[in-house]
């Protein structure tokens, strides 16, 4: 089966947020690149997806700068760099019509955020008929602080909250929602092994 690596938004706009200082996964980078360099070796076809939002003046404009694959990371001249405005990679862009092109049936995910973009492409994907693949422990996340807490509440604030859900929890929870029913589970070392095709 043709399996596509999807990289979904491991972007610099991350690291621009005070929240990267309690991202639960600090080498997220280096397990995305083990996945991207077994994907080449092996003649997947690697995408690149990063999120935008234009006009809003933020971390996600490209106006500023900061929408652009992390430092570490650099896409080949012959794989796709898409950009797109909402949670999935699918809605707003070619992701579709690329796949099928290249004959693709299966996806392995990975990327920022683990229970937002990352596990929502999972699903739509699922819904499409892809075979999808989901590679936890190449996601990051962060704590999830209580919908009341105010949106400008300091890291501490909410590690504080006794509300906030860990980011641990937020990565198991999102196994045990897409595992059986949108993907199987599967780790950056099952993936780069030599016997996995």
């Amino acid at each position: 089966m043709t399996s596509a690596l999807i990289v979904v938004d491991v972007q610099e706009s991350f690291r621009q947020r005070p929240l990267w200082r309690l991202v639960d996964n600090p080498a997220v980078t280096d397990r995305v690149d083990r996945l991207v360099r077994a994907a080449r070796a092996k003649g997947h076809l690697v995408v690149w997806v990063l999120h935008s939002e234009p006009g809003t003046g933020g971390v996600f404009d490209p106006a500023g700068g900061h929408v652009r694959i992390m430092d570490g990371l650099e896409p080949l001249p012959r794989e796709p760099v898409l950009t797109k405005t909402v949670h999935n990679a699918f809605t707003t862009t070619n992701l579709a019509h690329l796949l099928t092109t290249a004959g693709v049936r299966h996806l392995v995910l990975c990327g920022l955020r683990t229970e937002q973009c990352v596990e929502t492409t999972a699903r739509v994907g699922s819904d499409l008929g892809y075979e999808v693949t989901f590679v936890t422990d190449a996601t990051a996340t962060f704590p999830i602080p209580h919908r009341d807490l105010p949106a400008d509440a300091t890291n501490e604030q909410i590690l504080a909250d006794p509300r906030t859900l860990a980011a641990a929890e937020v990565a198991a929870r999102t196994e045990y929602a897409l595992a059986g029913r949108f993907a199987a589970i599967a780790t950056t070392a099952e993936l780069t092994a030599p016997a996995y095709a």
